[in-house]
């Protein structure tokens, strides 16, 4: 077994996140972690590693050794990113069970949905076989 957690490799987006040991539904899976900027400053700054977590702040993830910043998203994702009470921690769960190996996602939301992927085609592992087959 593995002493880490996660790999990081080539995943449906690029880089993604692999796990290492199996989930439950419902486990804490990781916390998306980085430098804590307001959101005017995650404007100027743009990136695609930015994590709004209210209207004021963004955690920006684009440091290589933030490991959460390489779960790529999906339209049938196997995480959800869940925002602590006091807004100072995201946090990454199972949705549902996951496997060894199985690469992590979540869905990056609406706005990110219709700003990056959308005019690309979303190349999660649904979209893709969906297009594959000619399902809309």
């Amino acid at each position: 077994m593995k002493s880490t957690p996660f790999t990081v490799k080539r995943g449906t987006h690029g880089l993604g996140l692999f796990s290492n040991v199996a989930f439950k539904k419902g486990d804490l899976v990781t916390e998306y972690t980085g430098e804590k900027i307001t959101t005017d400053e995650a404007n100027r700054r743009g990136g695609q590693y930015l994590f709004e977590i209210n209207d004021d702040w963004v955690v920006d993830g684009k440091g290589r050794d933030h490991k959460a910043r390489y779960i790529n998203h999906s339209c049938a994702p196997n995480c959800y990113p869940e925002i602590d009470e006091n807004e100072e921690h995201i946090f990454i769960y199972a949705k549902r069970a996951i496997k060894v190996g199985e690469e992590l996602t979540y869905n990056y939301g609406k706005e990110f949905w219709n700003t990056h992927i959308k005019p690309k085609n979303c190349r999660c592992t649904k979209c893709t076989q969906a297009r594959e087959s000619g399902v809309k």
